[in-house]
């Protein structure tokens, strides 16, 4: 009976760390896919890279965004450093101890690089003669032109793409087609809801505006998000008020902002400008040097893309 009590009482001590912040929940699947679909659909418009591709990849190498690859040098394709990088690395022990990998200021260059990466070398240059619909046949061949050392890399991600569906997203205008039919068909109780709720984008960034009478649980039940990716893409907490005609972020935000510098207005907070760019509170306060409860004066110039010198 003691145990069955320890039990329990842990389990609900647990919980209440992941509301707390002193747990990170994880990143599910299919909430890598909806945050990062329309990064992988860039690089097959810009590339033509697959997108089921490019997602199965990001998915595999990064553990649907959880590794520590990727939450700290927000690298999701597990690509290492090799002569031509100038940039930041993160050092960890892969195939051989403390090997280099590249480091990024944000997700969406982790995804630039990747195309870049795919693009600049010839032995990948085979993969571009195939049809951005064979997904099979670019999965082989990303182990046969040395992407991956282990044996099985093509088995695992045509799985994820067929498991997920991920090929919906390599036919632009099969989508065009199915979105256009959806939308004259009678759409269902769900999807009145969603549609009654405006979406805006900063950039490729999904937002909200906040009117009067929204409630996290609305919100989330509108929106198809769980209660704690509204707090933790926001900085808030449950006991946080809503306030109308602010932002509330769908998706996580950026580690910068297309603005290289922001000069503080009166009453503006670091959170206050952290939602108006969509640039991470944390990746704020530390390109600007600054104390995590620290707040800017009217008149500082923050820096937005580069760290403050």
């Amino acid at each position: 009976m003691l145990k069955q009590i320890r039990i329990v009482f842990f389990l609900i001590v647990c919980q209440l760390s992941v509301f707390a912040g002193n747990i990170e929940p994880k990143m599910t699947a299919e909430q890598y896919i909806e945050n990062y679909k329309e990064d992988a659909i860039k690089e097959m418009t810009s590339h033509n890279i697959p997108a089921s591709i490019t997602l199965a990849q990001g998915m595999l190498e990064s553990g649907n965004g959880n590794s520590d690859l990727a939450l700290k040098a927000n690298n999701h394709f597990g690509i290492k450093c090799h002569n031509d990088w100038k940039g930041a690395t993160f050092i960890m022990d892969d195939d051989k101890k403390d090997e280099c990998f590249r480091k990024y200021d944000d997700v969406l260059d982790s995804f630039n690089d990747h195309a870049q990466f795919l693009t600049s070398r010839s032995n990948y240059s085979k993969l571009f003669e195939l049809k951005t619909t064979d997904y099979k046949g670019w999965a082989k061949g990303l182990k046969q032109s040395g992407y991956a050392t282990d044996p099985k890399y093509p088995e695992r991600l045509i799985t994820l793409i067929e498991k997920y569906e991920l090929f919906q997203f390599d036919s632009p205008n099969k989508q065009k087609k199915k979105v256009k039919k959806e939308a004259q068909s009678e759409p269902s109780n769900a999807s009145k809801k969603i549609q009654e709720r405006e979406i805006f984008r900063l950039g490729i960034k999904k937002y909200i505006i906040l009117k009067e009478g929204d409630t996290f649980s609305k919100i989330a039940k509108e929106t198809d998000k769980y209660l704690w990716q509204l707090y933790k893409y926001n900085n808030l907490s449950p006991d946080d008020k809503l306030t109308p005609g602010e932002k509330l972020f769908l998706q996580p935000k950026r580690n910068k902002a297309k603005e290289p510098f922001h000069t503080v207005k009166s009453g503006e907070t670091m959170r206050f400008i952290s939602q108006m760019y969509g640039i991470k509170l944390r990746s704020l306060y530390k390109k600007n040097n600054m104390k995590a409860d620290e707040e800017p004066k009217e008149g500082d110039i923050l820096y937005m893309r580069k760290s403050k010198p």
